[in-house]
Protein backbone atom coordinates (compact mmCIF):
# COMPACT_ATOMS: atom_id res chain seq x y z
CA UNK A 1 0.00 0.00 0.00
CA UNK A 2 1.10 3.48 -0.58
CA UNK A 3 0.77 4.94 2.86
CA UNK A 4 3.07 7.65 1.56
CA UNK A 5 -0.02 9.35 0.22
CA UNK A 6 -1.04 12.65 1.72
CA UNK A 7 0.72 12.01 5.00
CA UNK A 8 0.42 14.77 7.48
CA UNK A 9 -2.97 16.09 6.58
CA UNK A 10 -4.77 13.15 5.06
CA UNK A 11 -5.44 10.05 7.12
CA UNK A 12 -8.34 9.45 4.75
CA UNK A 13 -7.94 5.69 4.77
CA UNK A 14 -6.75 2.91 2.55
CA UNK A 15 -8.09 3.97 -0.84
CA UNK A 16 -6.62 7.45 -0.71
CA UNK A 17 -3.33 6.10 0.59
CA UNK A 18 -3.21 3.74 -2.33
CA UNK A 19 -4.09 5.98 -5.23
CA UNK A 20 -2.23 9.19 -4.38
CA UNK A 21 1.01 7.26 -4.61
CA UNK A 22 0.39 6.48 -8.27
CA UNK A 23 -1.22 9.71 -9.47
CA UNK A 24 2.05 11.33 -10.43
CA UNK A 25 3.26 8.22 -12.16
CA UNK A 26 0.42 7.26 -14.45
CA UNK A 27 1.59 9.59 -17.18
CA UNK A 28 5.03 8.01 -17.10
CA UNK A 29 3.88 4.52 -18.04
CA UNK A 30 1.69 3.21 -20.81
CA UNK A 31 -1.87 2.37 -19.78
CA UNK A 32 -2.37 -1.40 -19.70
CA UNK A 33 -5.82 -2.91 -19.03
CA UNK A 34 -5.99 -4.64 -15.67
CA UNK A 35 -6.89 -8.33 -15.55
CA UNK A 36 -10.14 -9.54 -14.13
CA UNK A 37 -10.25 -10.16 -10.40
CA UNK A 38 -9.59 -13.75 -9.29
CA UNK A 39 -12.61 -16.04 -9.44
CA UNK A 40 -14.60 -15.89 -6.18
CA UNK A 41 -14.54 -19.69 -5.81
CA UNK A 42 -10.72 -19.71 -5.99
CA UNK A 43 -10.43 -17.11 -3.25
CA UNK A 44 -12.97 -18.74 -0.99
CA UNK A 45 -11.66 -22.27 -1.24
CA UNK A 46 -8.05 -21.59 -2.04
CA UNK A 47 -8.30 -24.09 -4.88
CA UNK A 48 -5.48 -24.14 -7.41
CA UNK A 49 -6.18 -22.01 -10.45
CA UNK A 50 -4.29 -21.35 -13.63
CA UNK A 51 -3.28 -17.89 -14.86
CA UNK A 52 -6.20 -15.72 -15.96
CA UNK A 53 -6.95 -14.86 -19.54
CA UNK A 54 -5.94 -11.23 -19.06
CA UNK A 55 -3.91 -9.39 -21.69
CA UNK A 56 -0.40 -10.49 -22.63
CA UNK A 57 -0.44 -13.80 -20.73
CA UNK A 58 2.83 -15.47 -19.95
CA UNK A 59 3.19 -18.83 -21.69
CA UNK A 60 3.37 -21.86 -19.37
CA UNK A 61 6.93 -22.51 -18.27
CA UNK A 62 8.04 -18.87 -18.46
CA UNK A 63 8.76 -18.81 -14.75
CA UNK A 64 10.84 -21.94 -15.13
CA UNK A 65 13.03 -20.12 -17.62
CA UNK A 66 13.54 -17.47 -14.94
CA UNK A 67 14.78 -19.95 -12.34
CA UNK A 68 17.09 -22.02 -14.49
CA UNK A 69 20.04 -19.56 -14.50
CA UNK A 70 20.16 -19.34 -10.69
CA UNK A 71 22.63 -22.21 -10.48
CA UNK A 72 25.29 -20.19 -12.27
CA UNK A 73 27.15 -17.73 -10.00
CA UNK A 74 27.54 -15.12 -12.74
CA UNK A 75 24.70 -15.94 -15.15
CA UNK A 76 21.38 -14.07 -15.35
CA UNK A 77 19.19 -14.33 -12.28
CA UNK A 78 15.43 -13.92 -11.79
CA UNK A 79 13.79 -10.67 -10.73
CA UNK A 80 10.12 -10.46 -9.77
CA UNK A 81 8.21 -7.20 -9.87
CA UNK A 82 5.14 -6.14 -7.89
CA UNK A 83 2.57 -3.62 -9.11
CA UNK A 84 -1.07 -2.56 -8.91
CA UNK A 85 -3.32 -4.09 -11.56
CA UNK A 86 -6.41 -2.04 -10.77
CA UNK A 87 -5.06 1.47 -11.36
CA UNK A 88 -4.59 3.31 -14.61
CA UNK A 89 -1.15 2.58 -16.02
CA UNK A 90 -0.64 -0.36 -13.70
CA UNK A 91 0.64 -3.78 -14.58
CA UNK A 92 -1.21 -6.97 -15.50
CA UNK A 93 0.25 -9.21 -12.81
CA UNK A 94 3.61 -10.17 -11.34
CA UNK A 95 6.36 -8.94 -13.64
CA UNK A 96 9.08 -11.38 -14.67
CA UNK A 97 12.58 -10.17 -15.47
CA UNK A 98 16.23 -11.19 -15.35
CA UNK A 99 19.20 -9.22 -14.09
CA UNK A 100 22.88 -9.59 -14.69
CA UNK A 101 24.57 -9.92 -11.26
CA UNK A 102 27.74 -8.31 -12.60
CA UNK A 103 26.44 -5.37 -14.67
CA UNK A 104 23.04 -4.93 -13.04
CA UNK A 105 21.31 -4.83 -16.44
CA UNK A 106 17.65 -5.90 -16.31
CA UNK A 107 15.71 -7.61 -19.10
CA UNK A 108 11.94 -8.17 -19.07
CA UNK A 109 10.62 -11.71 -19.51
CA UNK A 110 6.82 -11.43 -19.30
CA UNK A 111 4.14 -11.57 -16.62
CA UNK A 112 2.37 -14.04 -14.36
CA UNK A 113 -1.26 -13.01 -14.77
CA UNK A 114 -4.20 -13.96 -12.57
CA UNK A 115 -2.84 -12.22 -9.47
CA UNK A 116 -4.72 -9.06 -8.46
CA UNK A 117 -2.76 -6.06 -7.16
CA UNK A 118 0.42 -7.97 -6.22
CA UNK A 119 2.02 -5.02 -4.45
CA UNK A 120 4.41 -6.98 -2.24
CA UNK A 121 6.27 -10.22 -2.93
CA UNK A 122 8.23 -12.78 -0.93
CA UNK A 123 9.88 -16.08 -1.83
CA UNK A 124 9.82 -19.36 0.06
CA UNK A 125 13.23 -20.25 1.57
CA UNK A 126 13.54 -23.20 -0.83
CA UNK A 127 13.16 -20.88 -3.83
CA UNK A 128 10.34 -22.89 -5.40
CA UNK A 129 7.33 -20.71 -4.57
CA UNK A 130 6.57 -17.00 -4.78
CA UNK A 131 3.95 -15.32 -2.60
CA UNK A 132 2.08 -12.09 -3.31
CA UNK A 133 -0.43 -9.99 -1.44
CA UNK A 134 -3.67 -9.17 -3.24
CA UNK A 135 -3.95 -5.61 -1.99
CA UNK A 136 -7.69 -5.18 -2.30
CA UNK A 137 -10.69 -4.58 -0.06
CA UNK A 138 -11.22 -8.34 0.05
CA UNK A 139 -7.59 -9.03 0.84
CA UNK A 140 -5.81 -12.22 -0.08
CA UNK A 141 -2.44 -13.90 -0.40
CA UNK A 142 -1.53 -15.89 -3.49
CA UNK A 143 1.05 -18.65 -4.07
CA UNK A 144 2.77 -19.05 -7.46
CA UNK A 145 4.91 -22.06 -8.38
CA UNK A 146 8.09 -20.71 -9.94
CA UNK A 147 8.88 -23.82 -12.00
CA UNK A 148 6.05 -23.09 -14.42
CA UNK A 149 4.34 -19.89 -13.24
CA UNK A 150 1.23 -21.76 -12.11
CA UNK A 151 -0.98 -19.95 -9.60
CA UNK A 152 -1.48 -22.46 -6.77
CA UNK A 153 -4.40 -20.61 -5.21
CA UNK A 154 -5.41 -17.63 -3.12
CA UNK A 155 -6.43 -17.49 0.51
CA UNK A 156 -8.27 -14.71 2.31
CA UNK A 157 -6.24 -12.71 4.82
CA UNK A 158 -9.39 -11.93 6.78
CA UNK A 159 -8.84 -8.21 6.29
CA UNK A 160 -8.61 -5.37 3.81
CA UNK A 161 -5.64 -3.98 1.94
CA UNK A 162 -2.86 -6.46 2.76
CA UNK A 163 0.40 -4.66 1.98
CA UNK A 164 3.18 -6.90 3.33
CA UNK A 165 3.98 -10.56 3.73
CA UNK A 166 6.92 -12.71 4.74
CA UNK A 167 7.71 -16.39 5.08
CA UNK A 168 8.70 -17.78 8.46
CA UNK A 169 12.26 -19.22 8.35
CA UNK A 170 10.86 -22.74 8.84
CA UNK A 171 9.05 -22.34 5.51
CA UNK A 172 5.85 -23.62 7.13
CA UNK A 173 4.01 -20.34 7.76
CA UNK A 174 3.16 -17.23 5.75
CA UNK A 175 2.74 -13.97 7.69
CA UNK A 176 0.75 -11.06 6.25
CA UNK A 177 -0.29 -7.56 7.34
CA UNK A 178 -3.68 -6.00 6.49
CA UNK A 179 -3.18 -2.24 6.27
CA UNK A 180 -6.76 -1.06 6.13
CA UNK A 181 -8.00 -3.45 8.81
CA UNK A 182 -5.02 -3.08 11.13
CA UNK A 183 -4.64 -6.84 11.49
CA UNK A 184 -2.07 -9.57 10.90
CA UNK A 185 -2.69 -13.10 9.67
CA UNK A 186 -0.96 -16.49 9.53
CA UNK A 187 -1.41 -19.16 6.86
CA UNK A 188 0.14 -22.64 6.77
CA UNK A 189 2.36 -23.56 3.82
CA UNK A 190 2.18 -27.17 2.63
CA UNK A 191 4.94 -29.27 1.04
CA UNK A 192 4.00 -28.05 -2.45
CA UNK A 193 4.23 -24.39 -1.39
CA UNK A 194 0.45 -23.91 -1.53
CA UNK A 195 -1.36 -22.12 1.27
CA UNK A 196 -3.85 -23.59 3.71
CA UNK A 197 -6.71 -21.96 5.57
CA UNK A 198 -5.77 -19.11 7.90
CA UNK A 199 -4.77 -20.23 11.40
CA UNK A 200 -4.57 -16.84 13.11
CA UNK A 201 -5.89 -13.29 12.75
CA UNK A 202 -4.99 -10.58 15.27
CA UNK A 203 -6.49 -7.07 15.09
CA UNK A 204 -4.68 -4.15 16.72
CA UNK A 205 -7.59 -2.71 18.70
CA UNK A 206 -5.36 -1.21 21.39
CA UNK A 207 -3.79 1.31 21.94
CA UNK A 208 -6.00 3.99 20.35
CA UNK A 209 -4.95 5.41 16.97
CA UNK A 210 -2.17 7.97 16.94
CA UNK A 211 -2.61 11.68 16.09
CA UNK A 212 -4.48 12.16 12.82
CA UNK A 213 -5.09 8.41 12.35
CA UNK A 214 -8.58 6.95 12.06
CA UNK A 215 -7.62 3.43 13.08
CA UNK A 216 -4.88 0.78 13.19
CA UNK A 217 -2.84 0.22 10.01
CA UNK A 218 -0.67 -2.89 10.11
CA UNK A 219 2.16 -2.31 7.65
CA UNK A 220 4.60 -5.19 8.18
CA UNK A 221 4.75 -8.65 9.75
CA UNK A 222 8.21 -10.18 10.06
CA UNK A 223 10.16 -12.81 12.03
CA UNK A 224 12.98 -11.87 14.39
CA UNK A 225 16.45 -13.19 13.49
CA UNK A 226 16.38 -15.68 16.36
CA UNK A 227 13.11 -17.10 15.03
CA UNK A 228 11.48 -16.94 18.43
CA UNK A 229 9.11 -14.07 17.78
CA UNK A 230 7.17 -12.36 15.00
CA UNK A 231 6.77 -8.59 15.00
CA UNK A 232 3.99 -6.46 13.52
CA UNK A 233 4.60 -2.80 12.73
CA UNK A 234 1.43 -0.68 12.93
CA UNK A 235 1.49 2.82 11.50
CA UNK A 236 -1.96 3.75 12.86
CA UNK A 237 -1.31 2.94 16.52
CA UNK A 238 2.36 4.01 16.59
CA UNK A 239 3.19 0.57 17.95
CA UNK A 240 5.31 -2.48 17.17
CA UNK A 241 3.60 -5.63 18.50
CA UNK A 242 5.62 -8.73 19.36
CA UNK A 243 3.91 -12.12 19.13
CA UNK A 244 5.00 -15.64 19.83
CA UNK A 245 4.09 -17.94 16.95
CA UNK A 246 3.15 -21.50 17.83
CA UNK A 247 5.00 -23.27 15.03
CA UNK A 248 2.86 -26.38 15.39
CA UNK A 249 -0.60 -24.78 15.40
CA UNK A 250 0.08 -21.47 13.65
CA UNK A 251 -1.52 -19.43 16.42
CA UNK A 252 -0.30 -16.12 17.85
CA UNK A 253 0.08 -14.87 21.42
CA UNK A 254 1.06 -11.26 22.11
CA UNK A 255 4.06 -10.93 24.42
CA UNK A 256 5.18 -7.30 24.17
CA UNK A 257 4.53 -3.87 22.68
CA UNK A 258 6.87 -1.03 21.80
CA UNK A 259 5.50 2.48 21.34
CA UNK A 260 7.03 5.14 19.15
CA UNK A 261 6.51 8.79 19.90
CA UNK A 262 2.95 9.89 19.01
CA UNK A 263 2.47 10.58 15.33
CA UNK A 264 5.67 8.84 14.19
CA UNK A 265 3.77 6.43 11.96
CA UNK A 266 6.14 3.42 11.99
CA UNK A 267 6.14 1.60 8.65
CA UNK A 268 9.02 -0.83 8.31
CA UNK A 269 11.45 -2.60 10.67
CA UNK A 270 14.70 -4.22 9.55
CA UNK A 271 16.97 -6.22 11.85
CA UNK A 272 20.72 -5.98 12.04
CA UNK A 273 22.24 -9.45 11.31
CA UNK A 274 23.56 -9.55 14.88
CA UNK A 275 19.97 -9.90 16.05
CA UNK A 276 20.12 -7.41 18.95
CA UNK A 277 19.19 -4.22 17.10
CA UNK A 278 16.73 -3.17 14.43
CA UNK A 279 16.07 -0.02 12.42
CA UNK A 280 12.63 1.52 12.16
CA UNK A 281 11.41 3.79 9.35
CA UNK A 282 8.76 6.24 10.60
CA UNK A 283 6.97 7.49 7.53
CA UNK A 284 4.59 10.05 9.05
CA UNK A 285 7.11 12.19 10.94
CA UNK A 286 9.98 11.51 8.50
CA UNK A 287 12.40 9.97 11.01
CA UNK A 288 14.22 6.73 11.68
CA UNK A 289 15.09 5.09 14.97
CA UNK A 290 17.48 2.45 16.27
CA UNK A 291 15.67 -0.17 18.36
CA UNK A 292 17.20 -2.53 20.90
CA UNK A 293 15.76 -6.05 20.79
CA UNK A 294 15.80 -8.70 23.51
CA UNK A 295 15.53 -12.18 21.94
CA UNK A 296 14.61 -13.78 25.28
CA UNK A 297 11.47 -11.71 25.81
CA UNK A 298 10.76 -10.30 22.37
CA UNK A 299 10.79 -6.79 23.76
CA UNK A 300 11.77 -3.93 21.49
CA UNK A 301 12.95 -0.56 22.83
CA UNK A 302 12.59 2.32 20.36
CA UNK A 303 15.41 4.84 20.41
CA UNK A 304 15.48 8.56 19.69
CA UNK A 305 14.37 9.87 16.28
CA UNK A 306 17.09 10.48 13.71
CA UNK A 307 17.33 12.15 10.32
CA UNK A 308 16.39 10.48 7.04
CA UNK A 309 18.61 12.90 5.13
CA UNK A 310 15.62 14.64 3.56
CA UNK A 311 16.73 18.05 4.89
CA UNK A 312 13.26 18.87 6.16
CA UNK A 313 11.38 18.66 2.88
CA UNK A 314 8.23 16.63 2.29
CA UNK A 315 9.33 13.04 2.62
CA UNK A 316 7.93 9.66 3.62
CA UNK A 317 10.65 7.10 4.43
CA UNK A 318 9.62 3.66 3.27
CA UNK A 319 12.01 0.78 3.85
CA UNK A 320 15.39 -0.07 5.34
CA UNK A 321 17.77 -2.77 4.13
CA UNK A 322 20.99 -3.78 5.89
CA UNK A 323 24.02 -5.39 4.28
CA UNK A 324 24.74 -8.99 5.25
CA UNK A 325 27.94 -8.00 7.05
CA UNK A 326 25.98 -5.46 9.10
CA UNK A 327 28.21 -2.52 8.16
CA UNK A 328 25.78 -0.37 6.16
CA UNK A 329 22.08 0.37 5.97
CA UNK A 330 20.09 1.96 3.16
CA UNK A 331 16.73 3.74 3.37
CA UNK A 332 14.21 4.55 0.62
CA UNK A 333 13.03 8.17 0.80
CA UNK A 334 9.77 8.95 -1.02
CA UNK A 335 9.39 12.64 -1.74
CA UNK A 336 13.06 13.42 -1.39
CA UNK A 337 13.39 10.62 -3.98
CA UNK A 338 16.68 9.39 -2.65
CA UNK A 339 18.40 6.47 -0.99
CA UNK A 340 19.91 7.43 2.35
CA UNK A 341 23.18 5.74 3.31
CA UNK A 342 24.08 4.95 6.92
CA UNK A 343 27.18 3.50 8.52
CA UNK A 344 26.23 0.95 11.18
CA UNK A 345 28.40 1.29 14.25
CA UNK A 346 28.79 -0.15 17.76
CA UNK A 347 27.79 -3.67 16.67
CA UNK A 348 24.47 -2.37 15.37
CA UNK A 349 23.59 0.00 18.19
CA UNK A 350 24.21 3.19 16.21
CA UNK A 351 23.38 4.59 12.78
CA UNK A 352 25.47 7.40 11.29
CA UNK A 353 24.03 9.18 8.28
CA UNK A 354 26.58 9.30 5.45
CA UNK A 355 24.40 11.16 2.95
CA UNK A 356 21.88 10.48 0.22
CA UNK A 357 22.01 9.37 -3.41
CA UNK A 358 19.32 10.27 -5.98
CA UNK A 359 17.02 7.29 -6.53
CA UNK A 360 16.97 7.89 -10.31
CA UNK A 361 13.19 7.60 -10.09
CA UNK A 362 10.16 9.07 -8.35
CA UNK A 363 8.79 7.78 -5.04
CA UNK A 364 11.15 4.86 -4.25
CA UNK A 365 8.78 2.63 -2.36
CA UNK A 366 10.88 -0.46 -1.69
CA UNK A 367 14.53 -1.56 -1.62
CA UNK A 368 16.11 -4.99 -1.98
CA UNK A 369 19.67 -6.25 -1.97
CA UNK A 370 20.57 -8.98 -4.44
CA UNK A 371 22.04 -12.22 -3.07
CA UNK A 372 25.67 -11.50 -2.32
CA UNK A 373 24.92 -7.83 -1.66
CA UNK A 374 26.62 -6.40 -4.74
CA UNK A 375 23.47 -4.80 -6.16
CA UNK A 376 20.70 -2.70 -4.64
CA UNK A 377 17.27 -2.48 -6.34
CA UNK A 378 14.86 0.43 -5.82
CA UNK A 379 11.24 0.16 -6.99
CA UNK A 380 10.08 3.66 -7.99
CA UNK A 381 6.31 3.79 -7.84
CA UNK A 382 5.50 7.13 -9.48
CA UNK A 383 8.02 6.92 -12.30
CA UNK A 384 7.21 3.28 -13.05
CA UNK A 385 10.81 2.13 -12.94
CA UNK A 386 13.35 0.03 -11.09
CA UNK A 387 16.78 1.54 -10.40
CA UNK A 388 19.78 -0.72 -9.86
CA UNK A 389 22.88 0.39 -7.95
CA UNK A 390 26.29 -1.19 -7.51
CA UNK A 391 27.15 -1.37 -3.81
CA UNK A 392 30.74 -0.72 -2.76
CA UNK A 393 31.12 -3.14 0.11
CA UNK A 394 34.08 -1.33 1.61
CA UNK A 395 32.55 2.15 1.75
CA UNK A 396 28.81 1.60 1.31
CA UNK A 397 28.87 3.92 -1.72
CA UNK A 398 26.16 3.49 -4.35
CA UNK A 399 26.70 3.84 -8.10
CA UNK A 400 23.85 3.71 -10.60
CA UNK A 401 24.22 0.64 -12.84
CA UNK A 402 22.58 2.22 -15.88
CA UNK A 403 19.24 3.51 -17.04
CA UNK A 404 16.38 2.39 -14.77
CA UNK A 405 14.24 -0.49 -16.03
CA UNK A 406 10.69 0.53 -16.99
CA UNK A 407 8.05 -1.37 -15.00
CA UNK A 408 4.42 -0.20 -14.64
CA UNK A 409 3.73 1.31 -11.19
CA UNK A 410 6.75 -0.45 -9.71
CA UNK A 411 6.12 -0.99 -6.00
CA UNK A 412 8.26 -4.06 -5.30
CA UNK A 413 11.40 -5.60 -6.79
CA UNK A 414 12.47 -9.03 -5.56
CA UNK A 415 15.84 -10.28 -6.88
CA UNK A 416 16.67 -13.95 -6.32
Amino acid sequence: MDSGAGRRGRRGGWSRRRFVGVLTGVAAVAAIPAPAAPRPDSRAAGAPSGPSSGPAPTPPGAAAQEREPVAGPTGPRPLYLGTYTSVEGGGTGIGLARYDPVTGAVTGRGTVTGVADPSYLAAHPDGRTLYAVDERQDGGVTAVRLADGRVLGTRSTGGAGPCHLSVHPTGRWLLSANYQSGSVAVHPVDASGALGERTALMTHADPPPGPGQEGPHAHQFVTSPDGGHVLAVDLGTDTVYTYRLDTRAGTLAEVARARTRPGAGPRHLTFHPGGRYAYLANEVDDTVAVCAYDPATGRLAVGAPQSTGSAGGTNYPAQFVVTADGRYAFLANRGHDSVARYAVEADGARLRLLGTVPAAGAFPRQLALAPGGGLLFAANQRSGSVSVFHVDRASGALRLAGEPFASPVAVCALPL
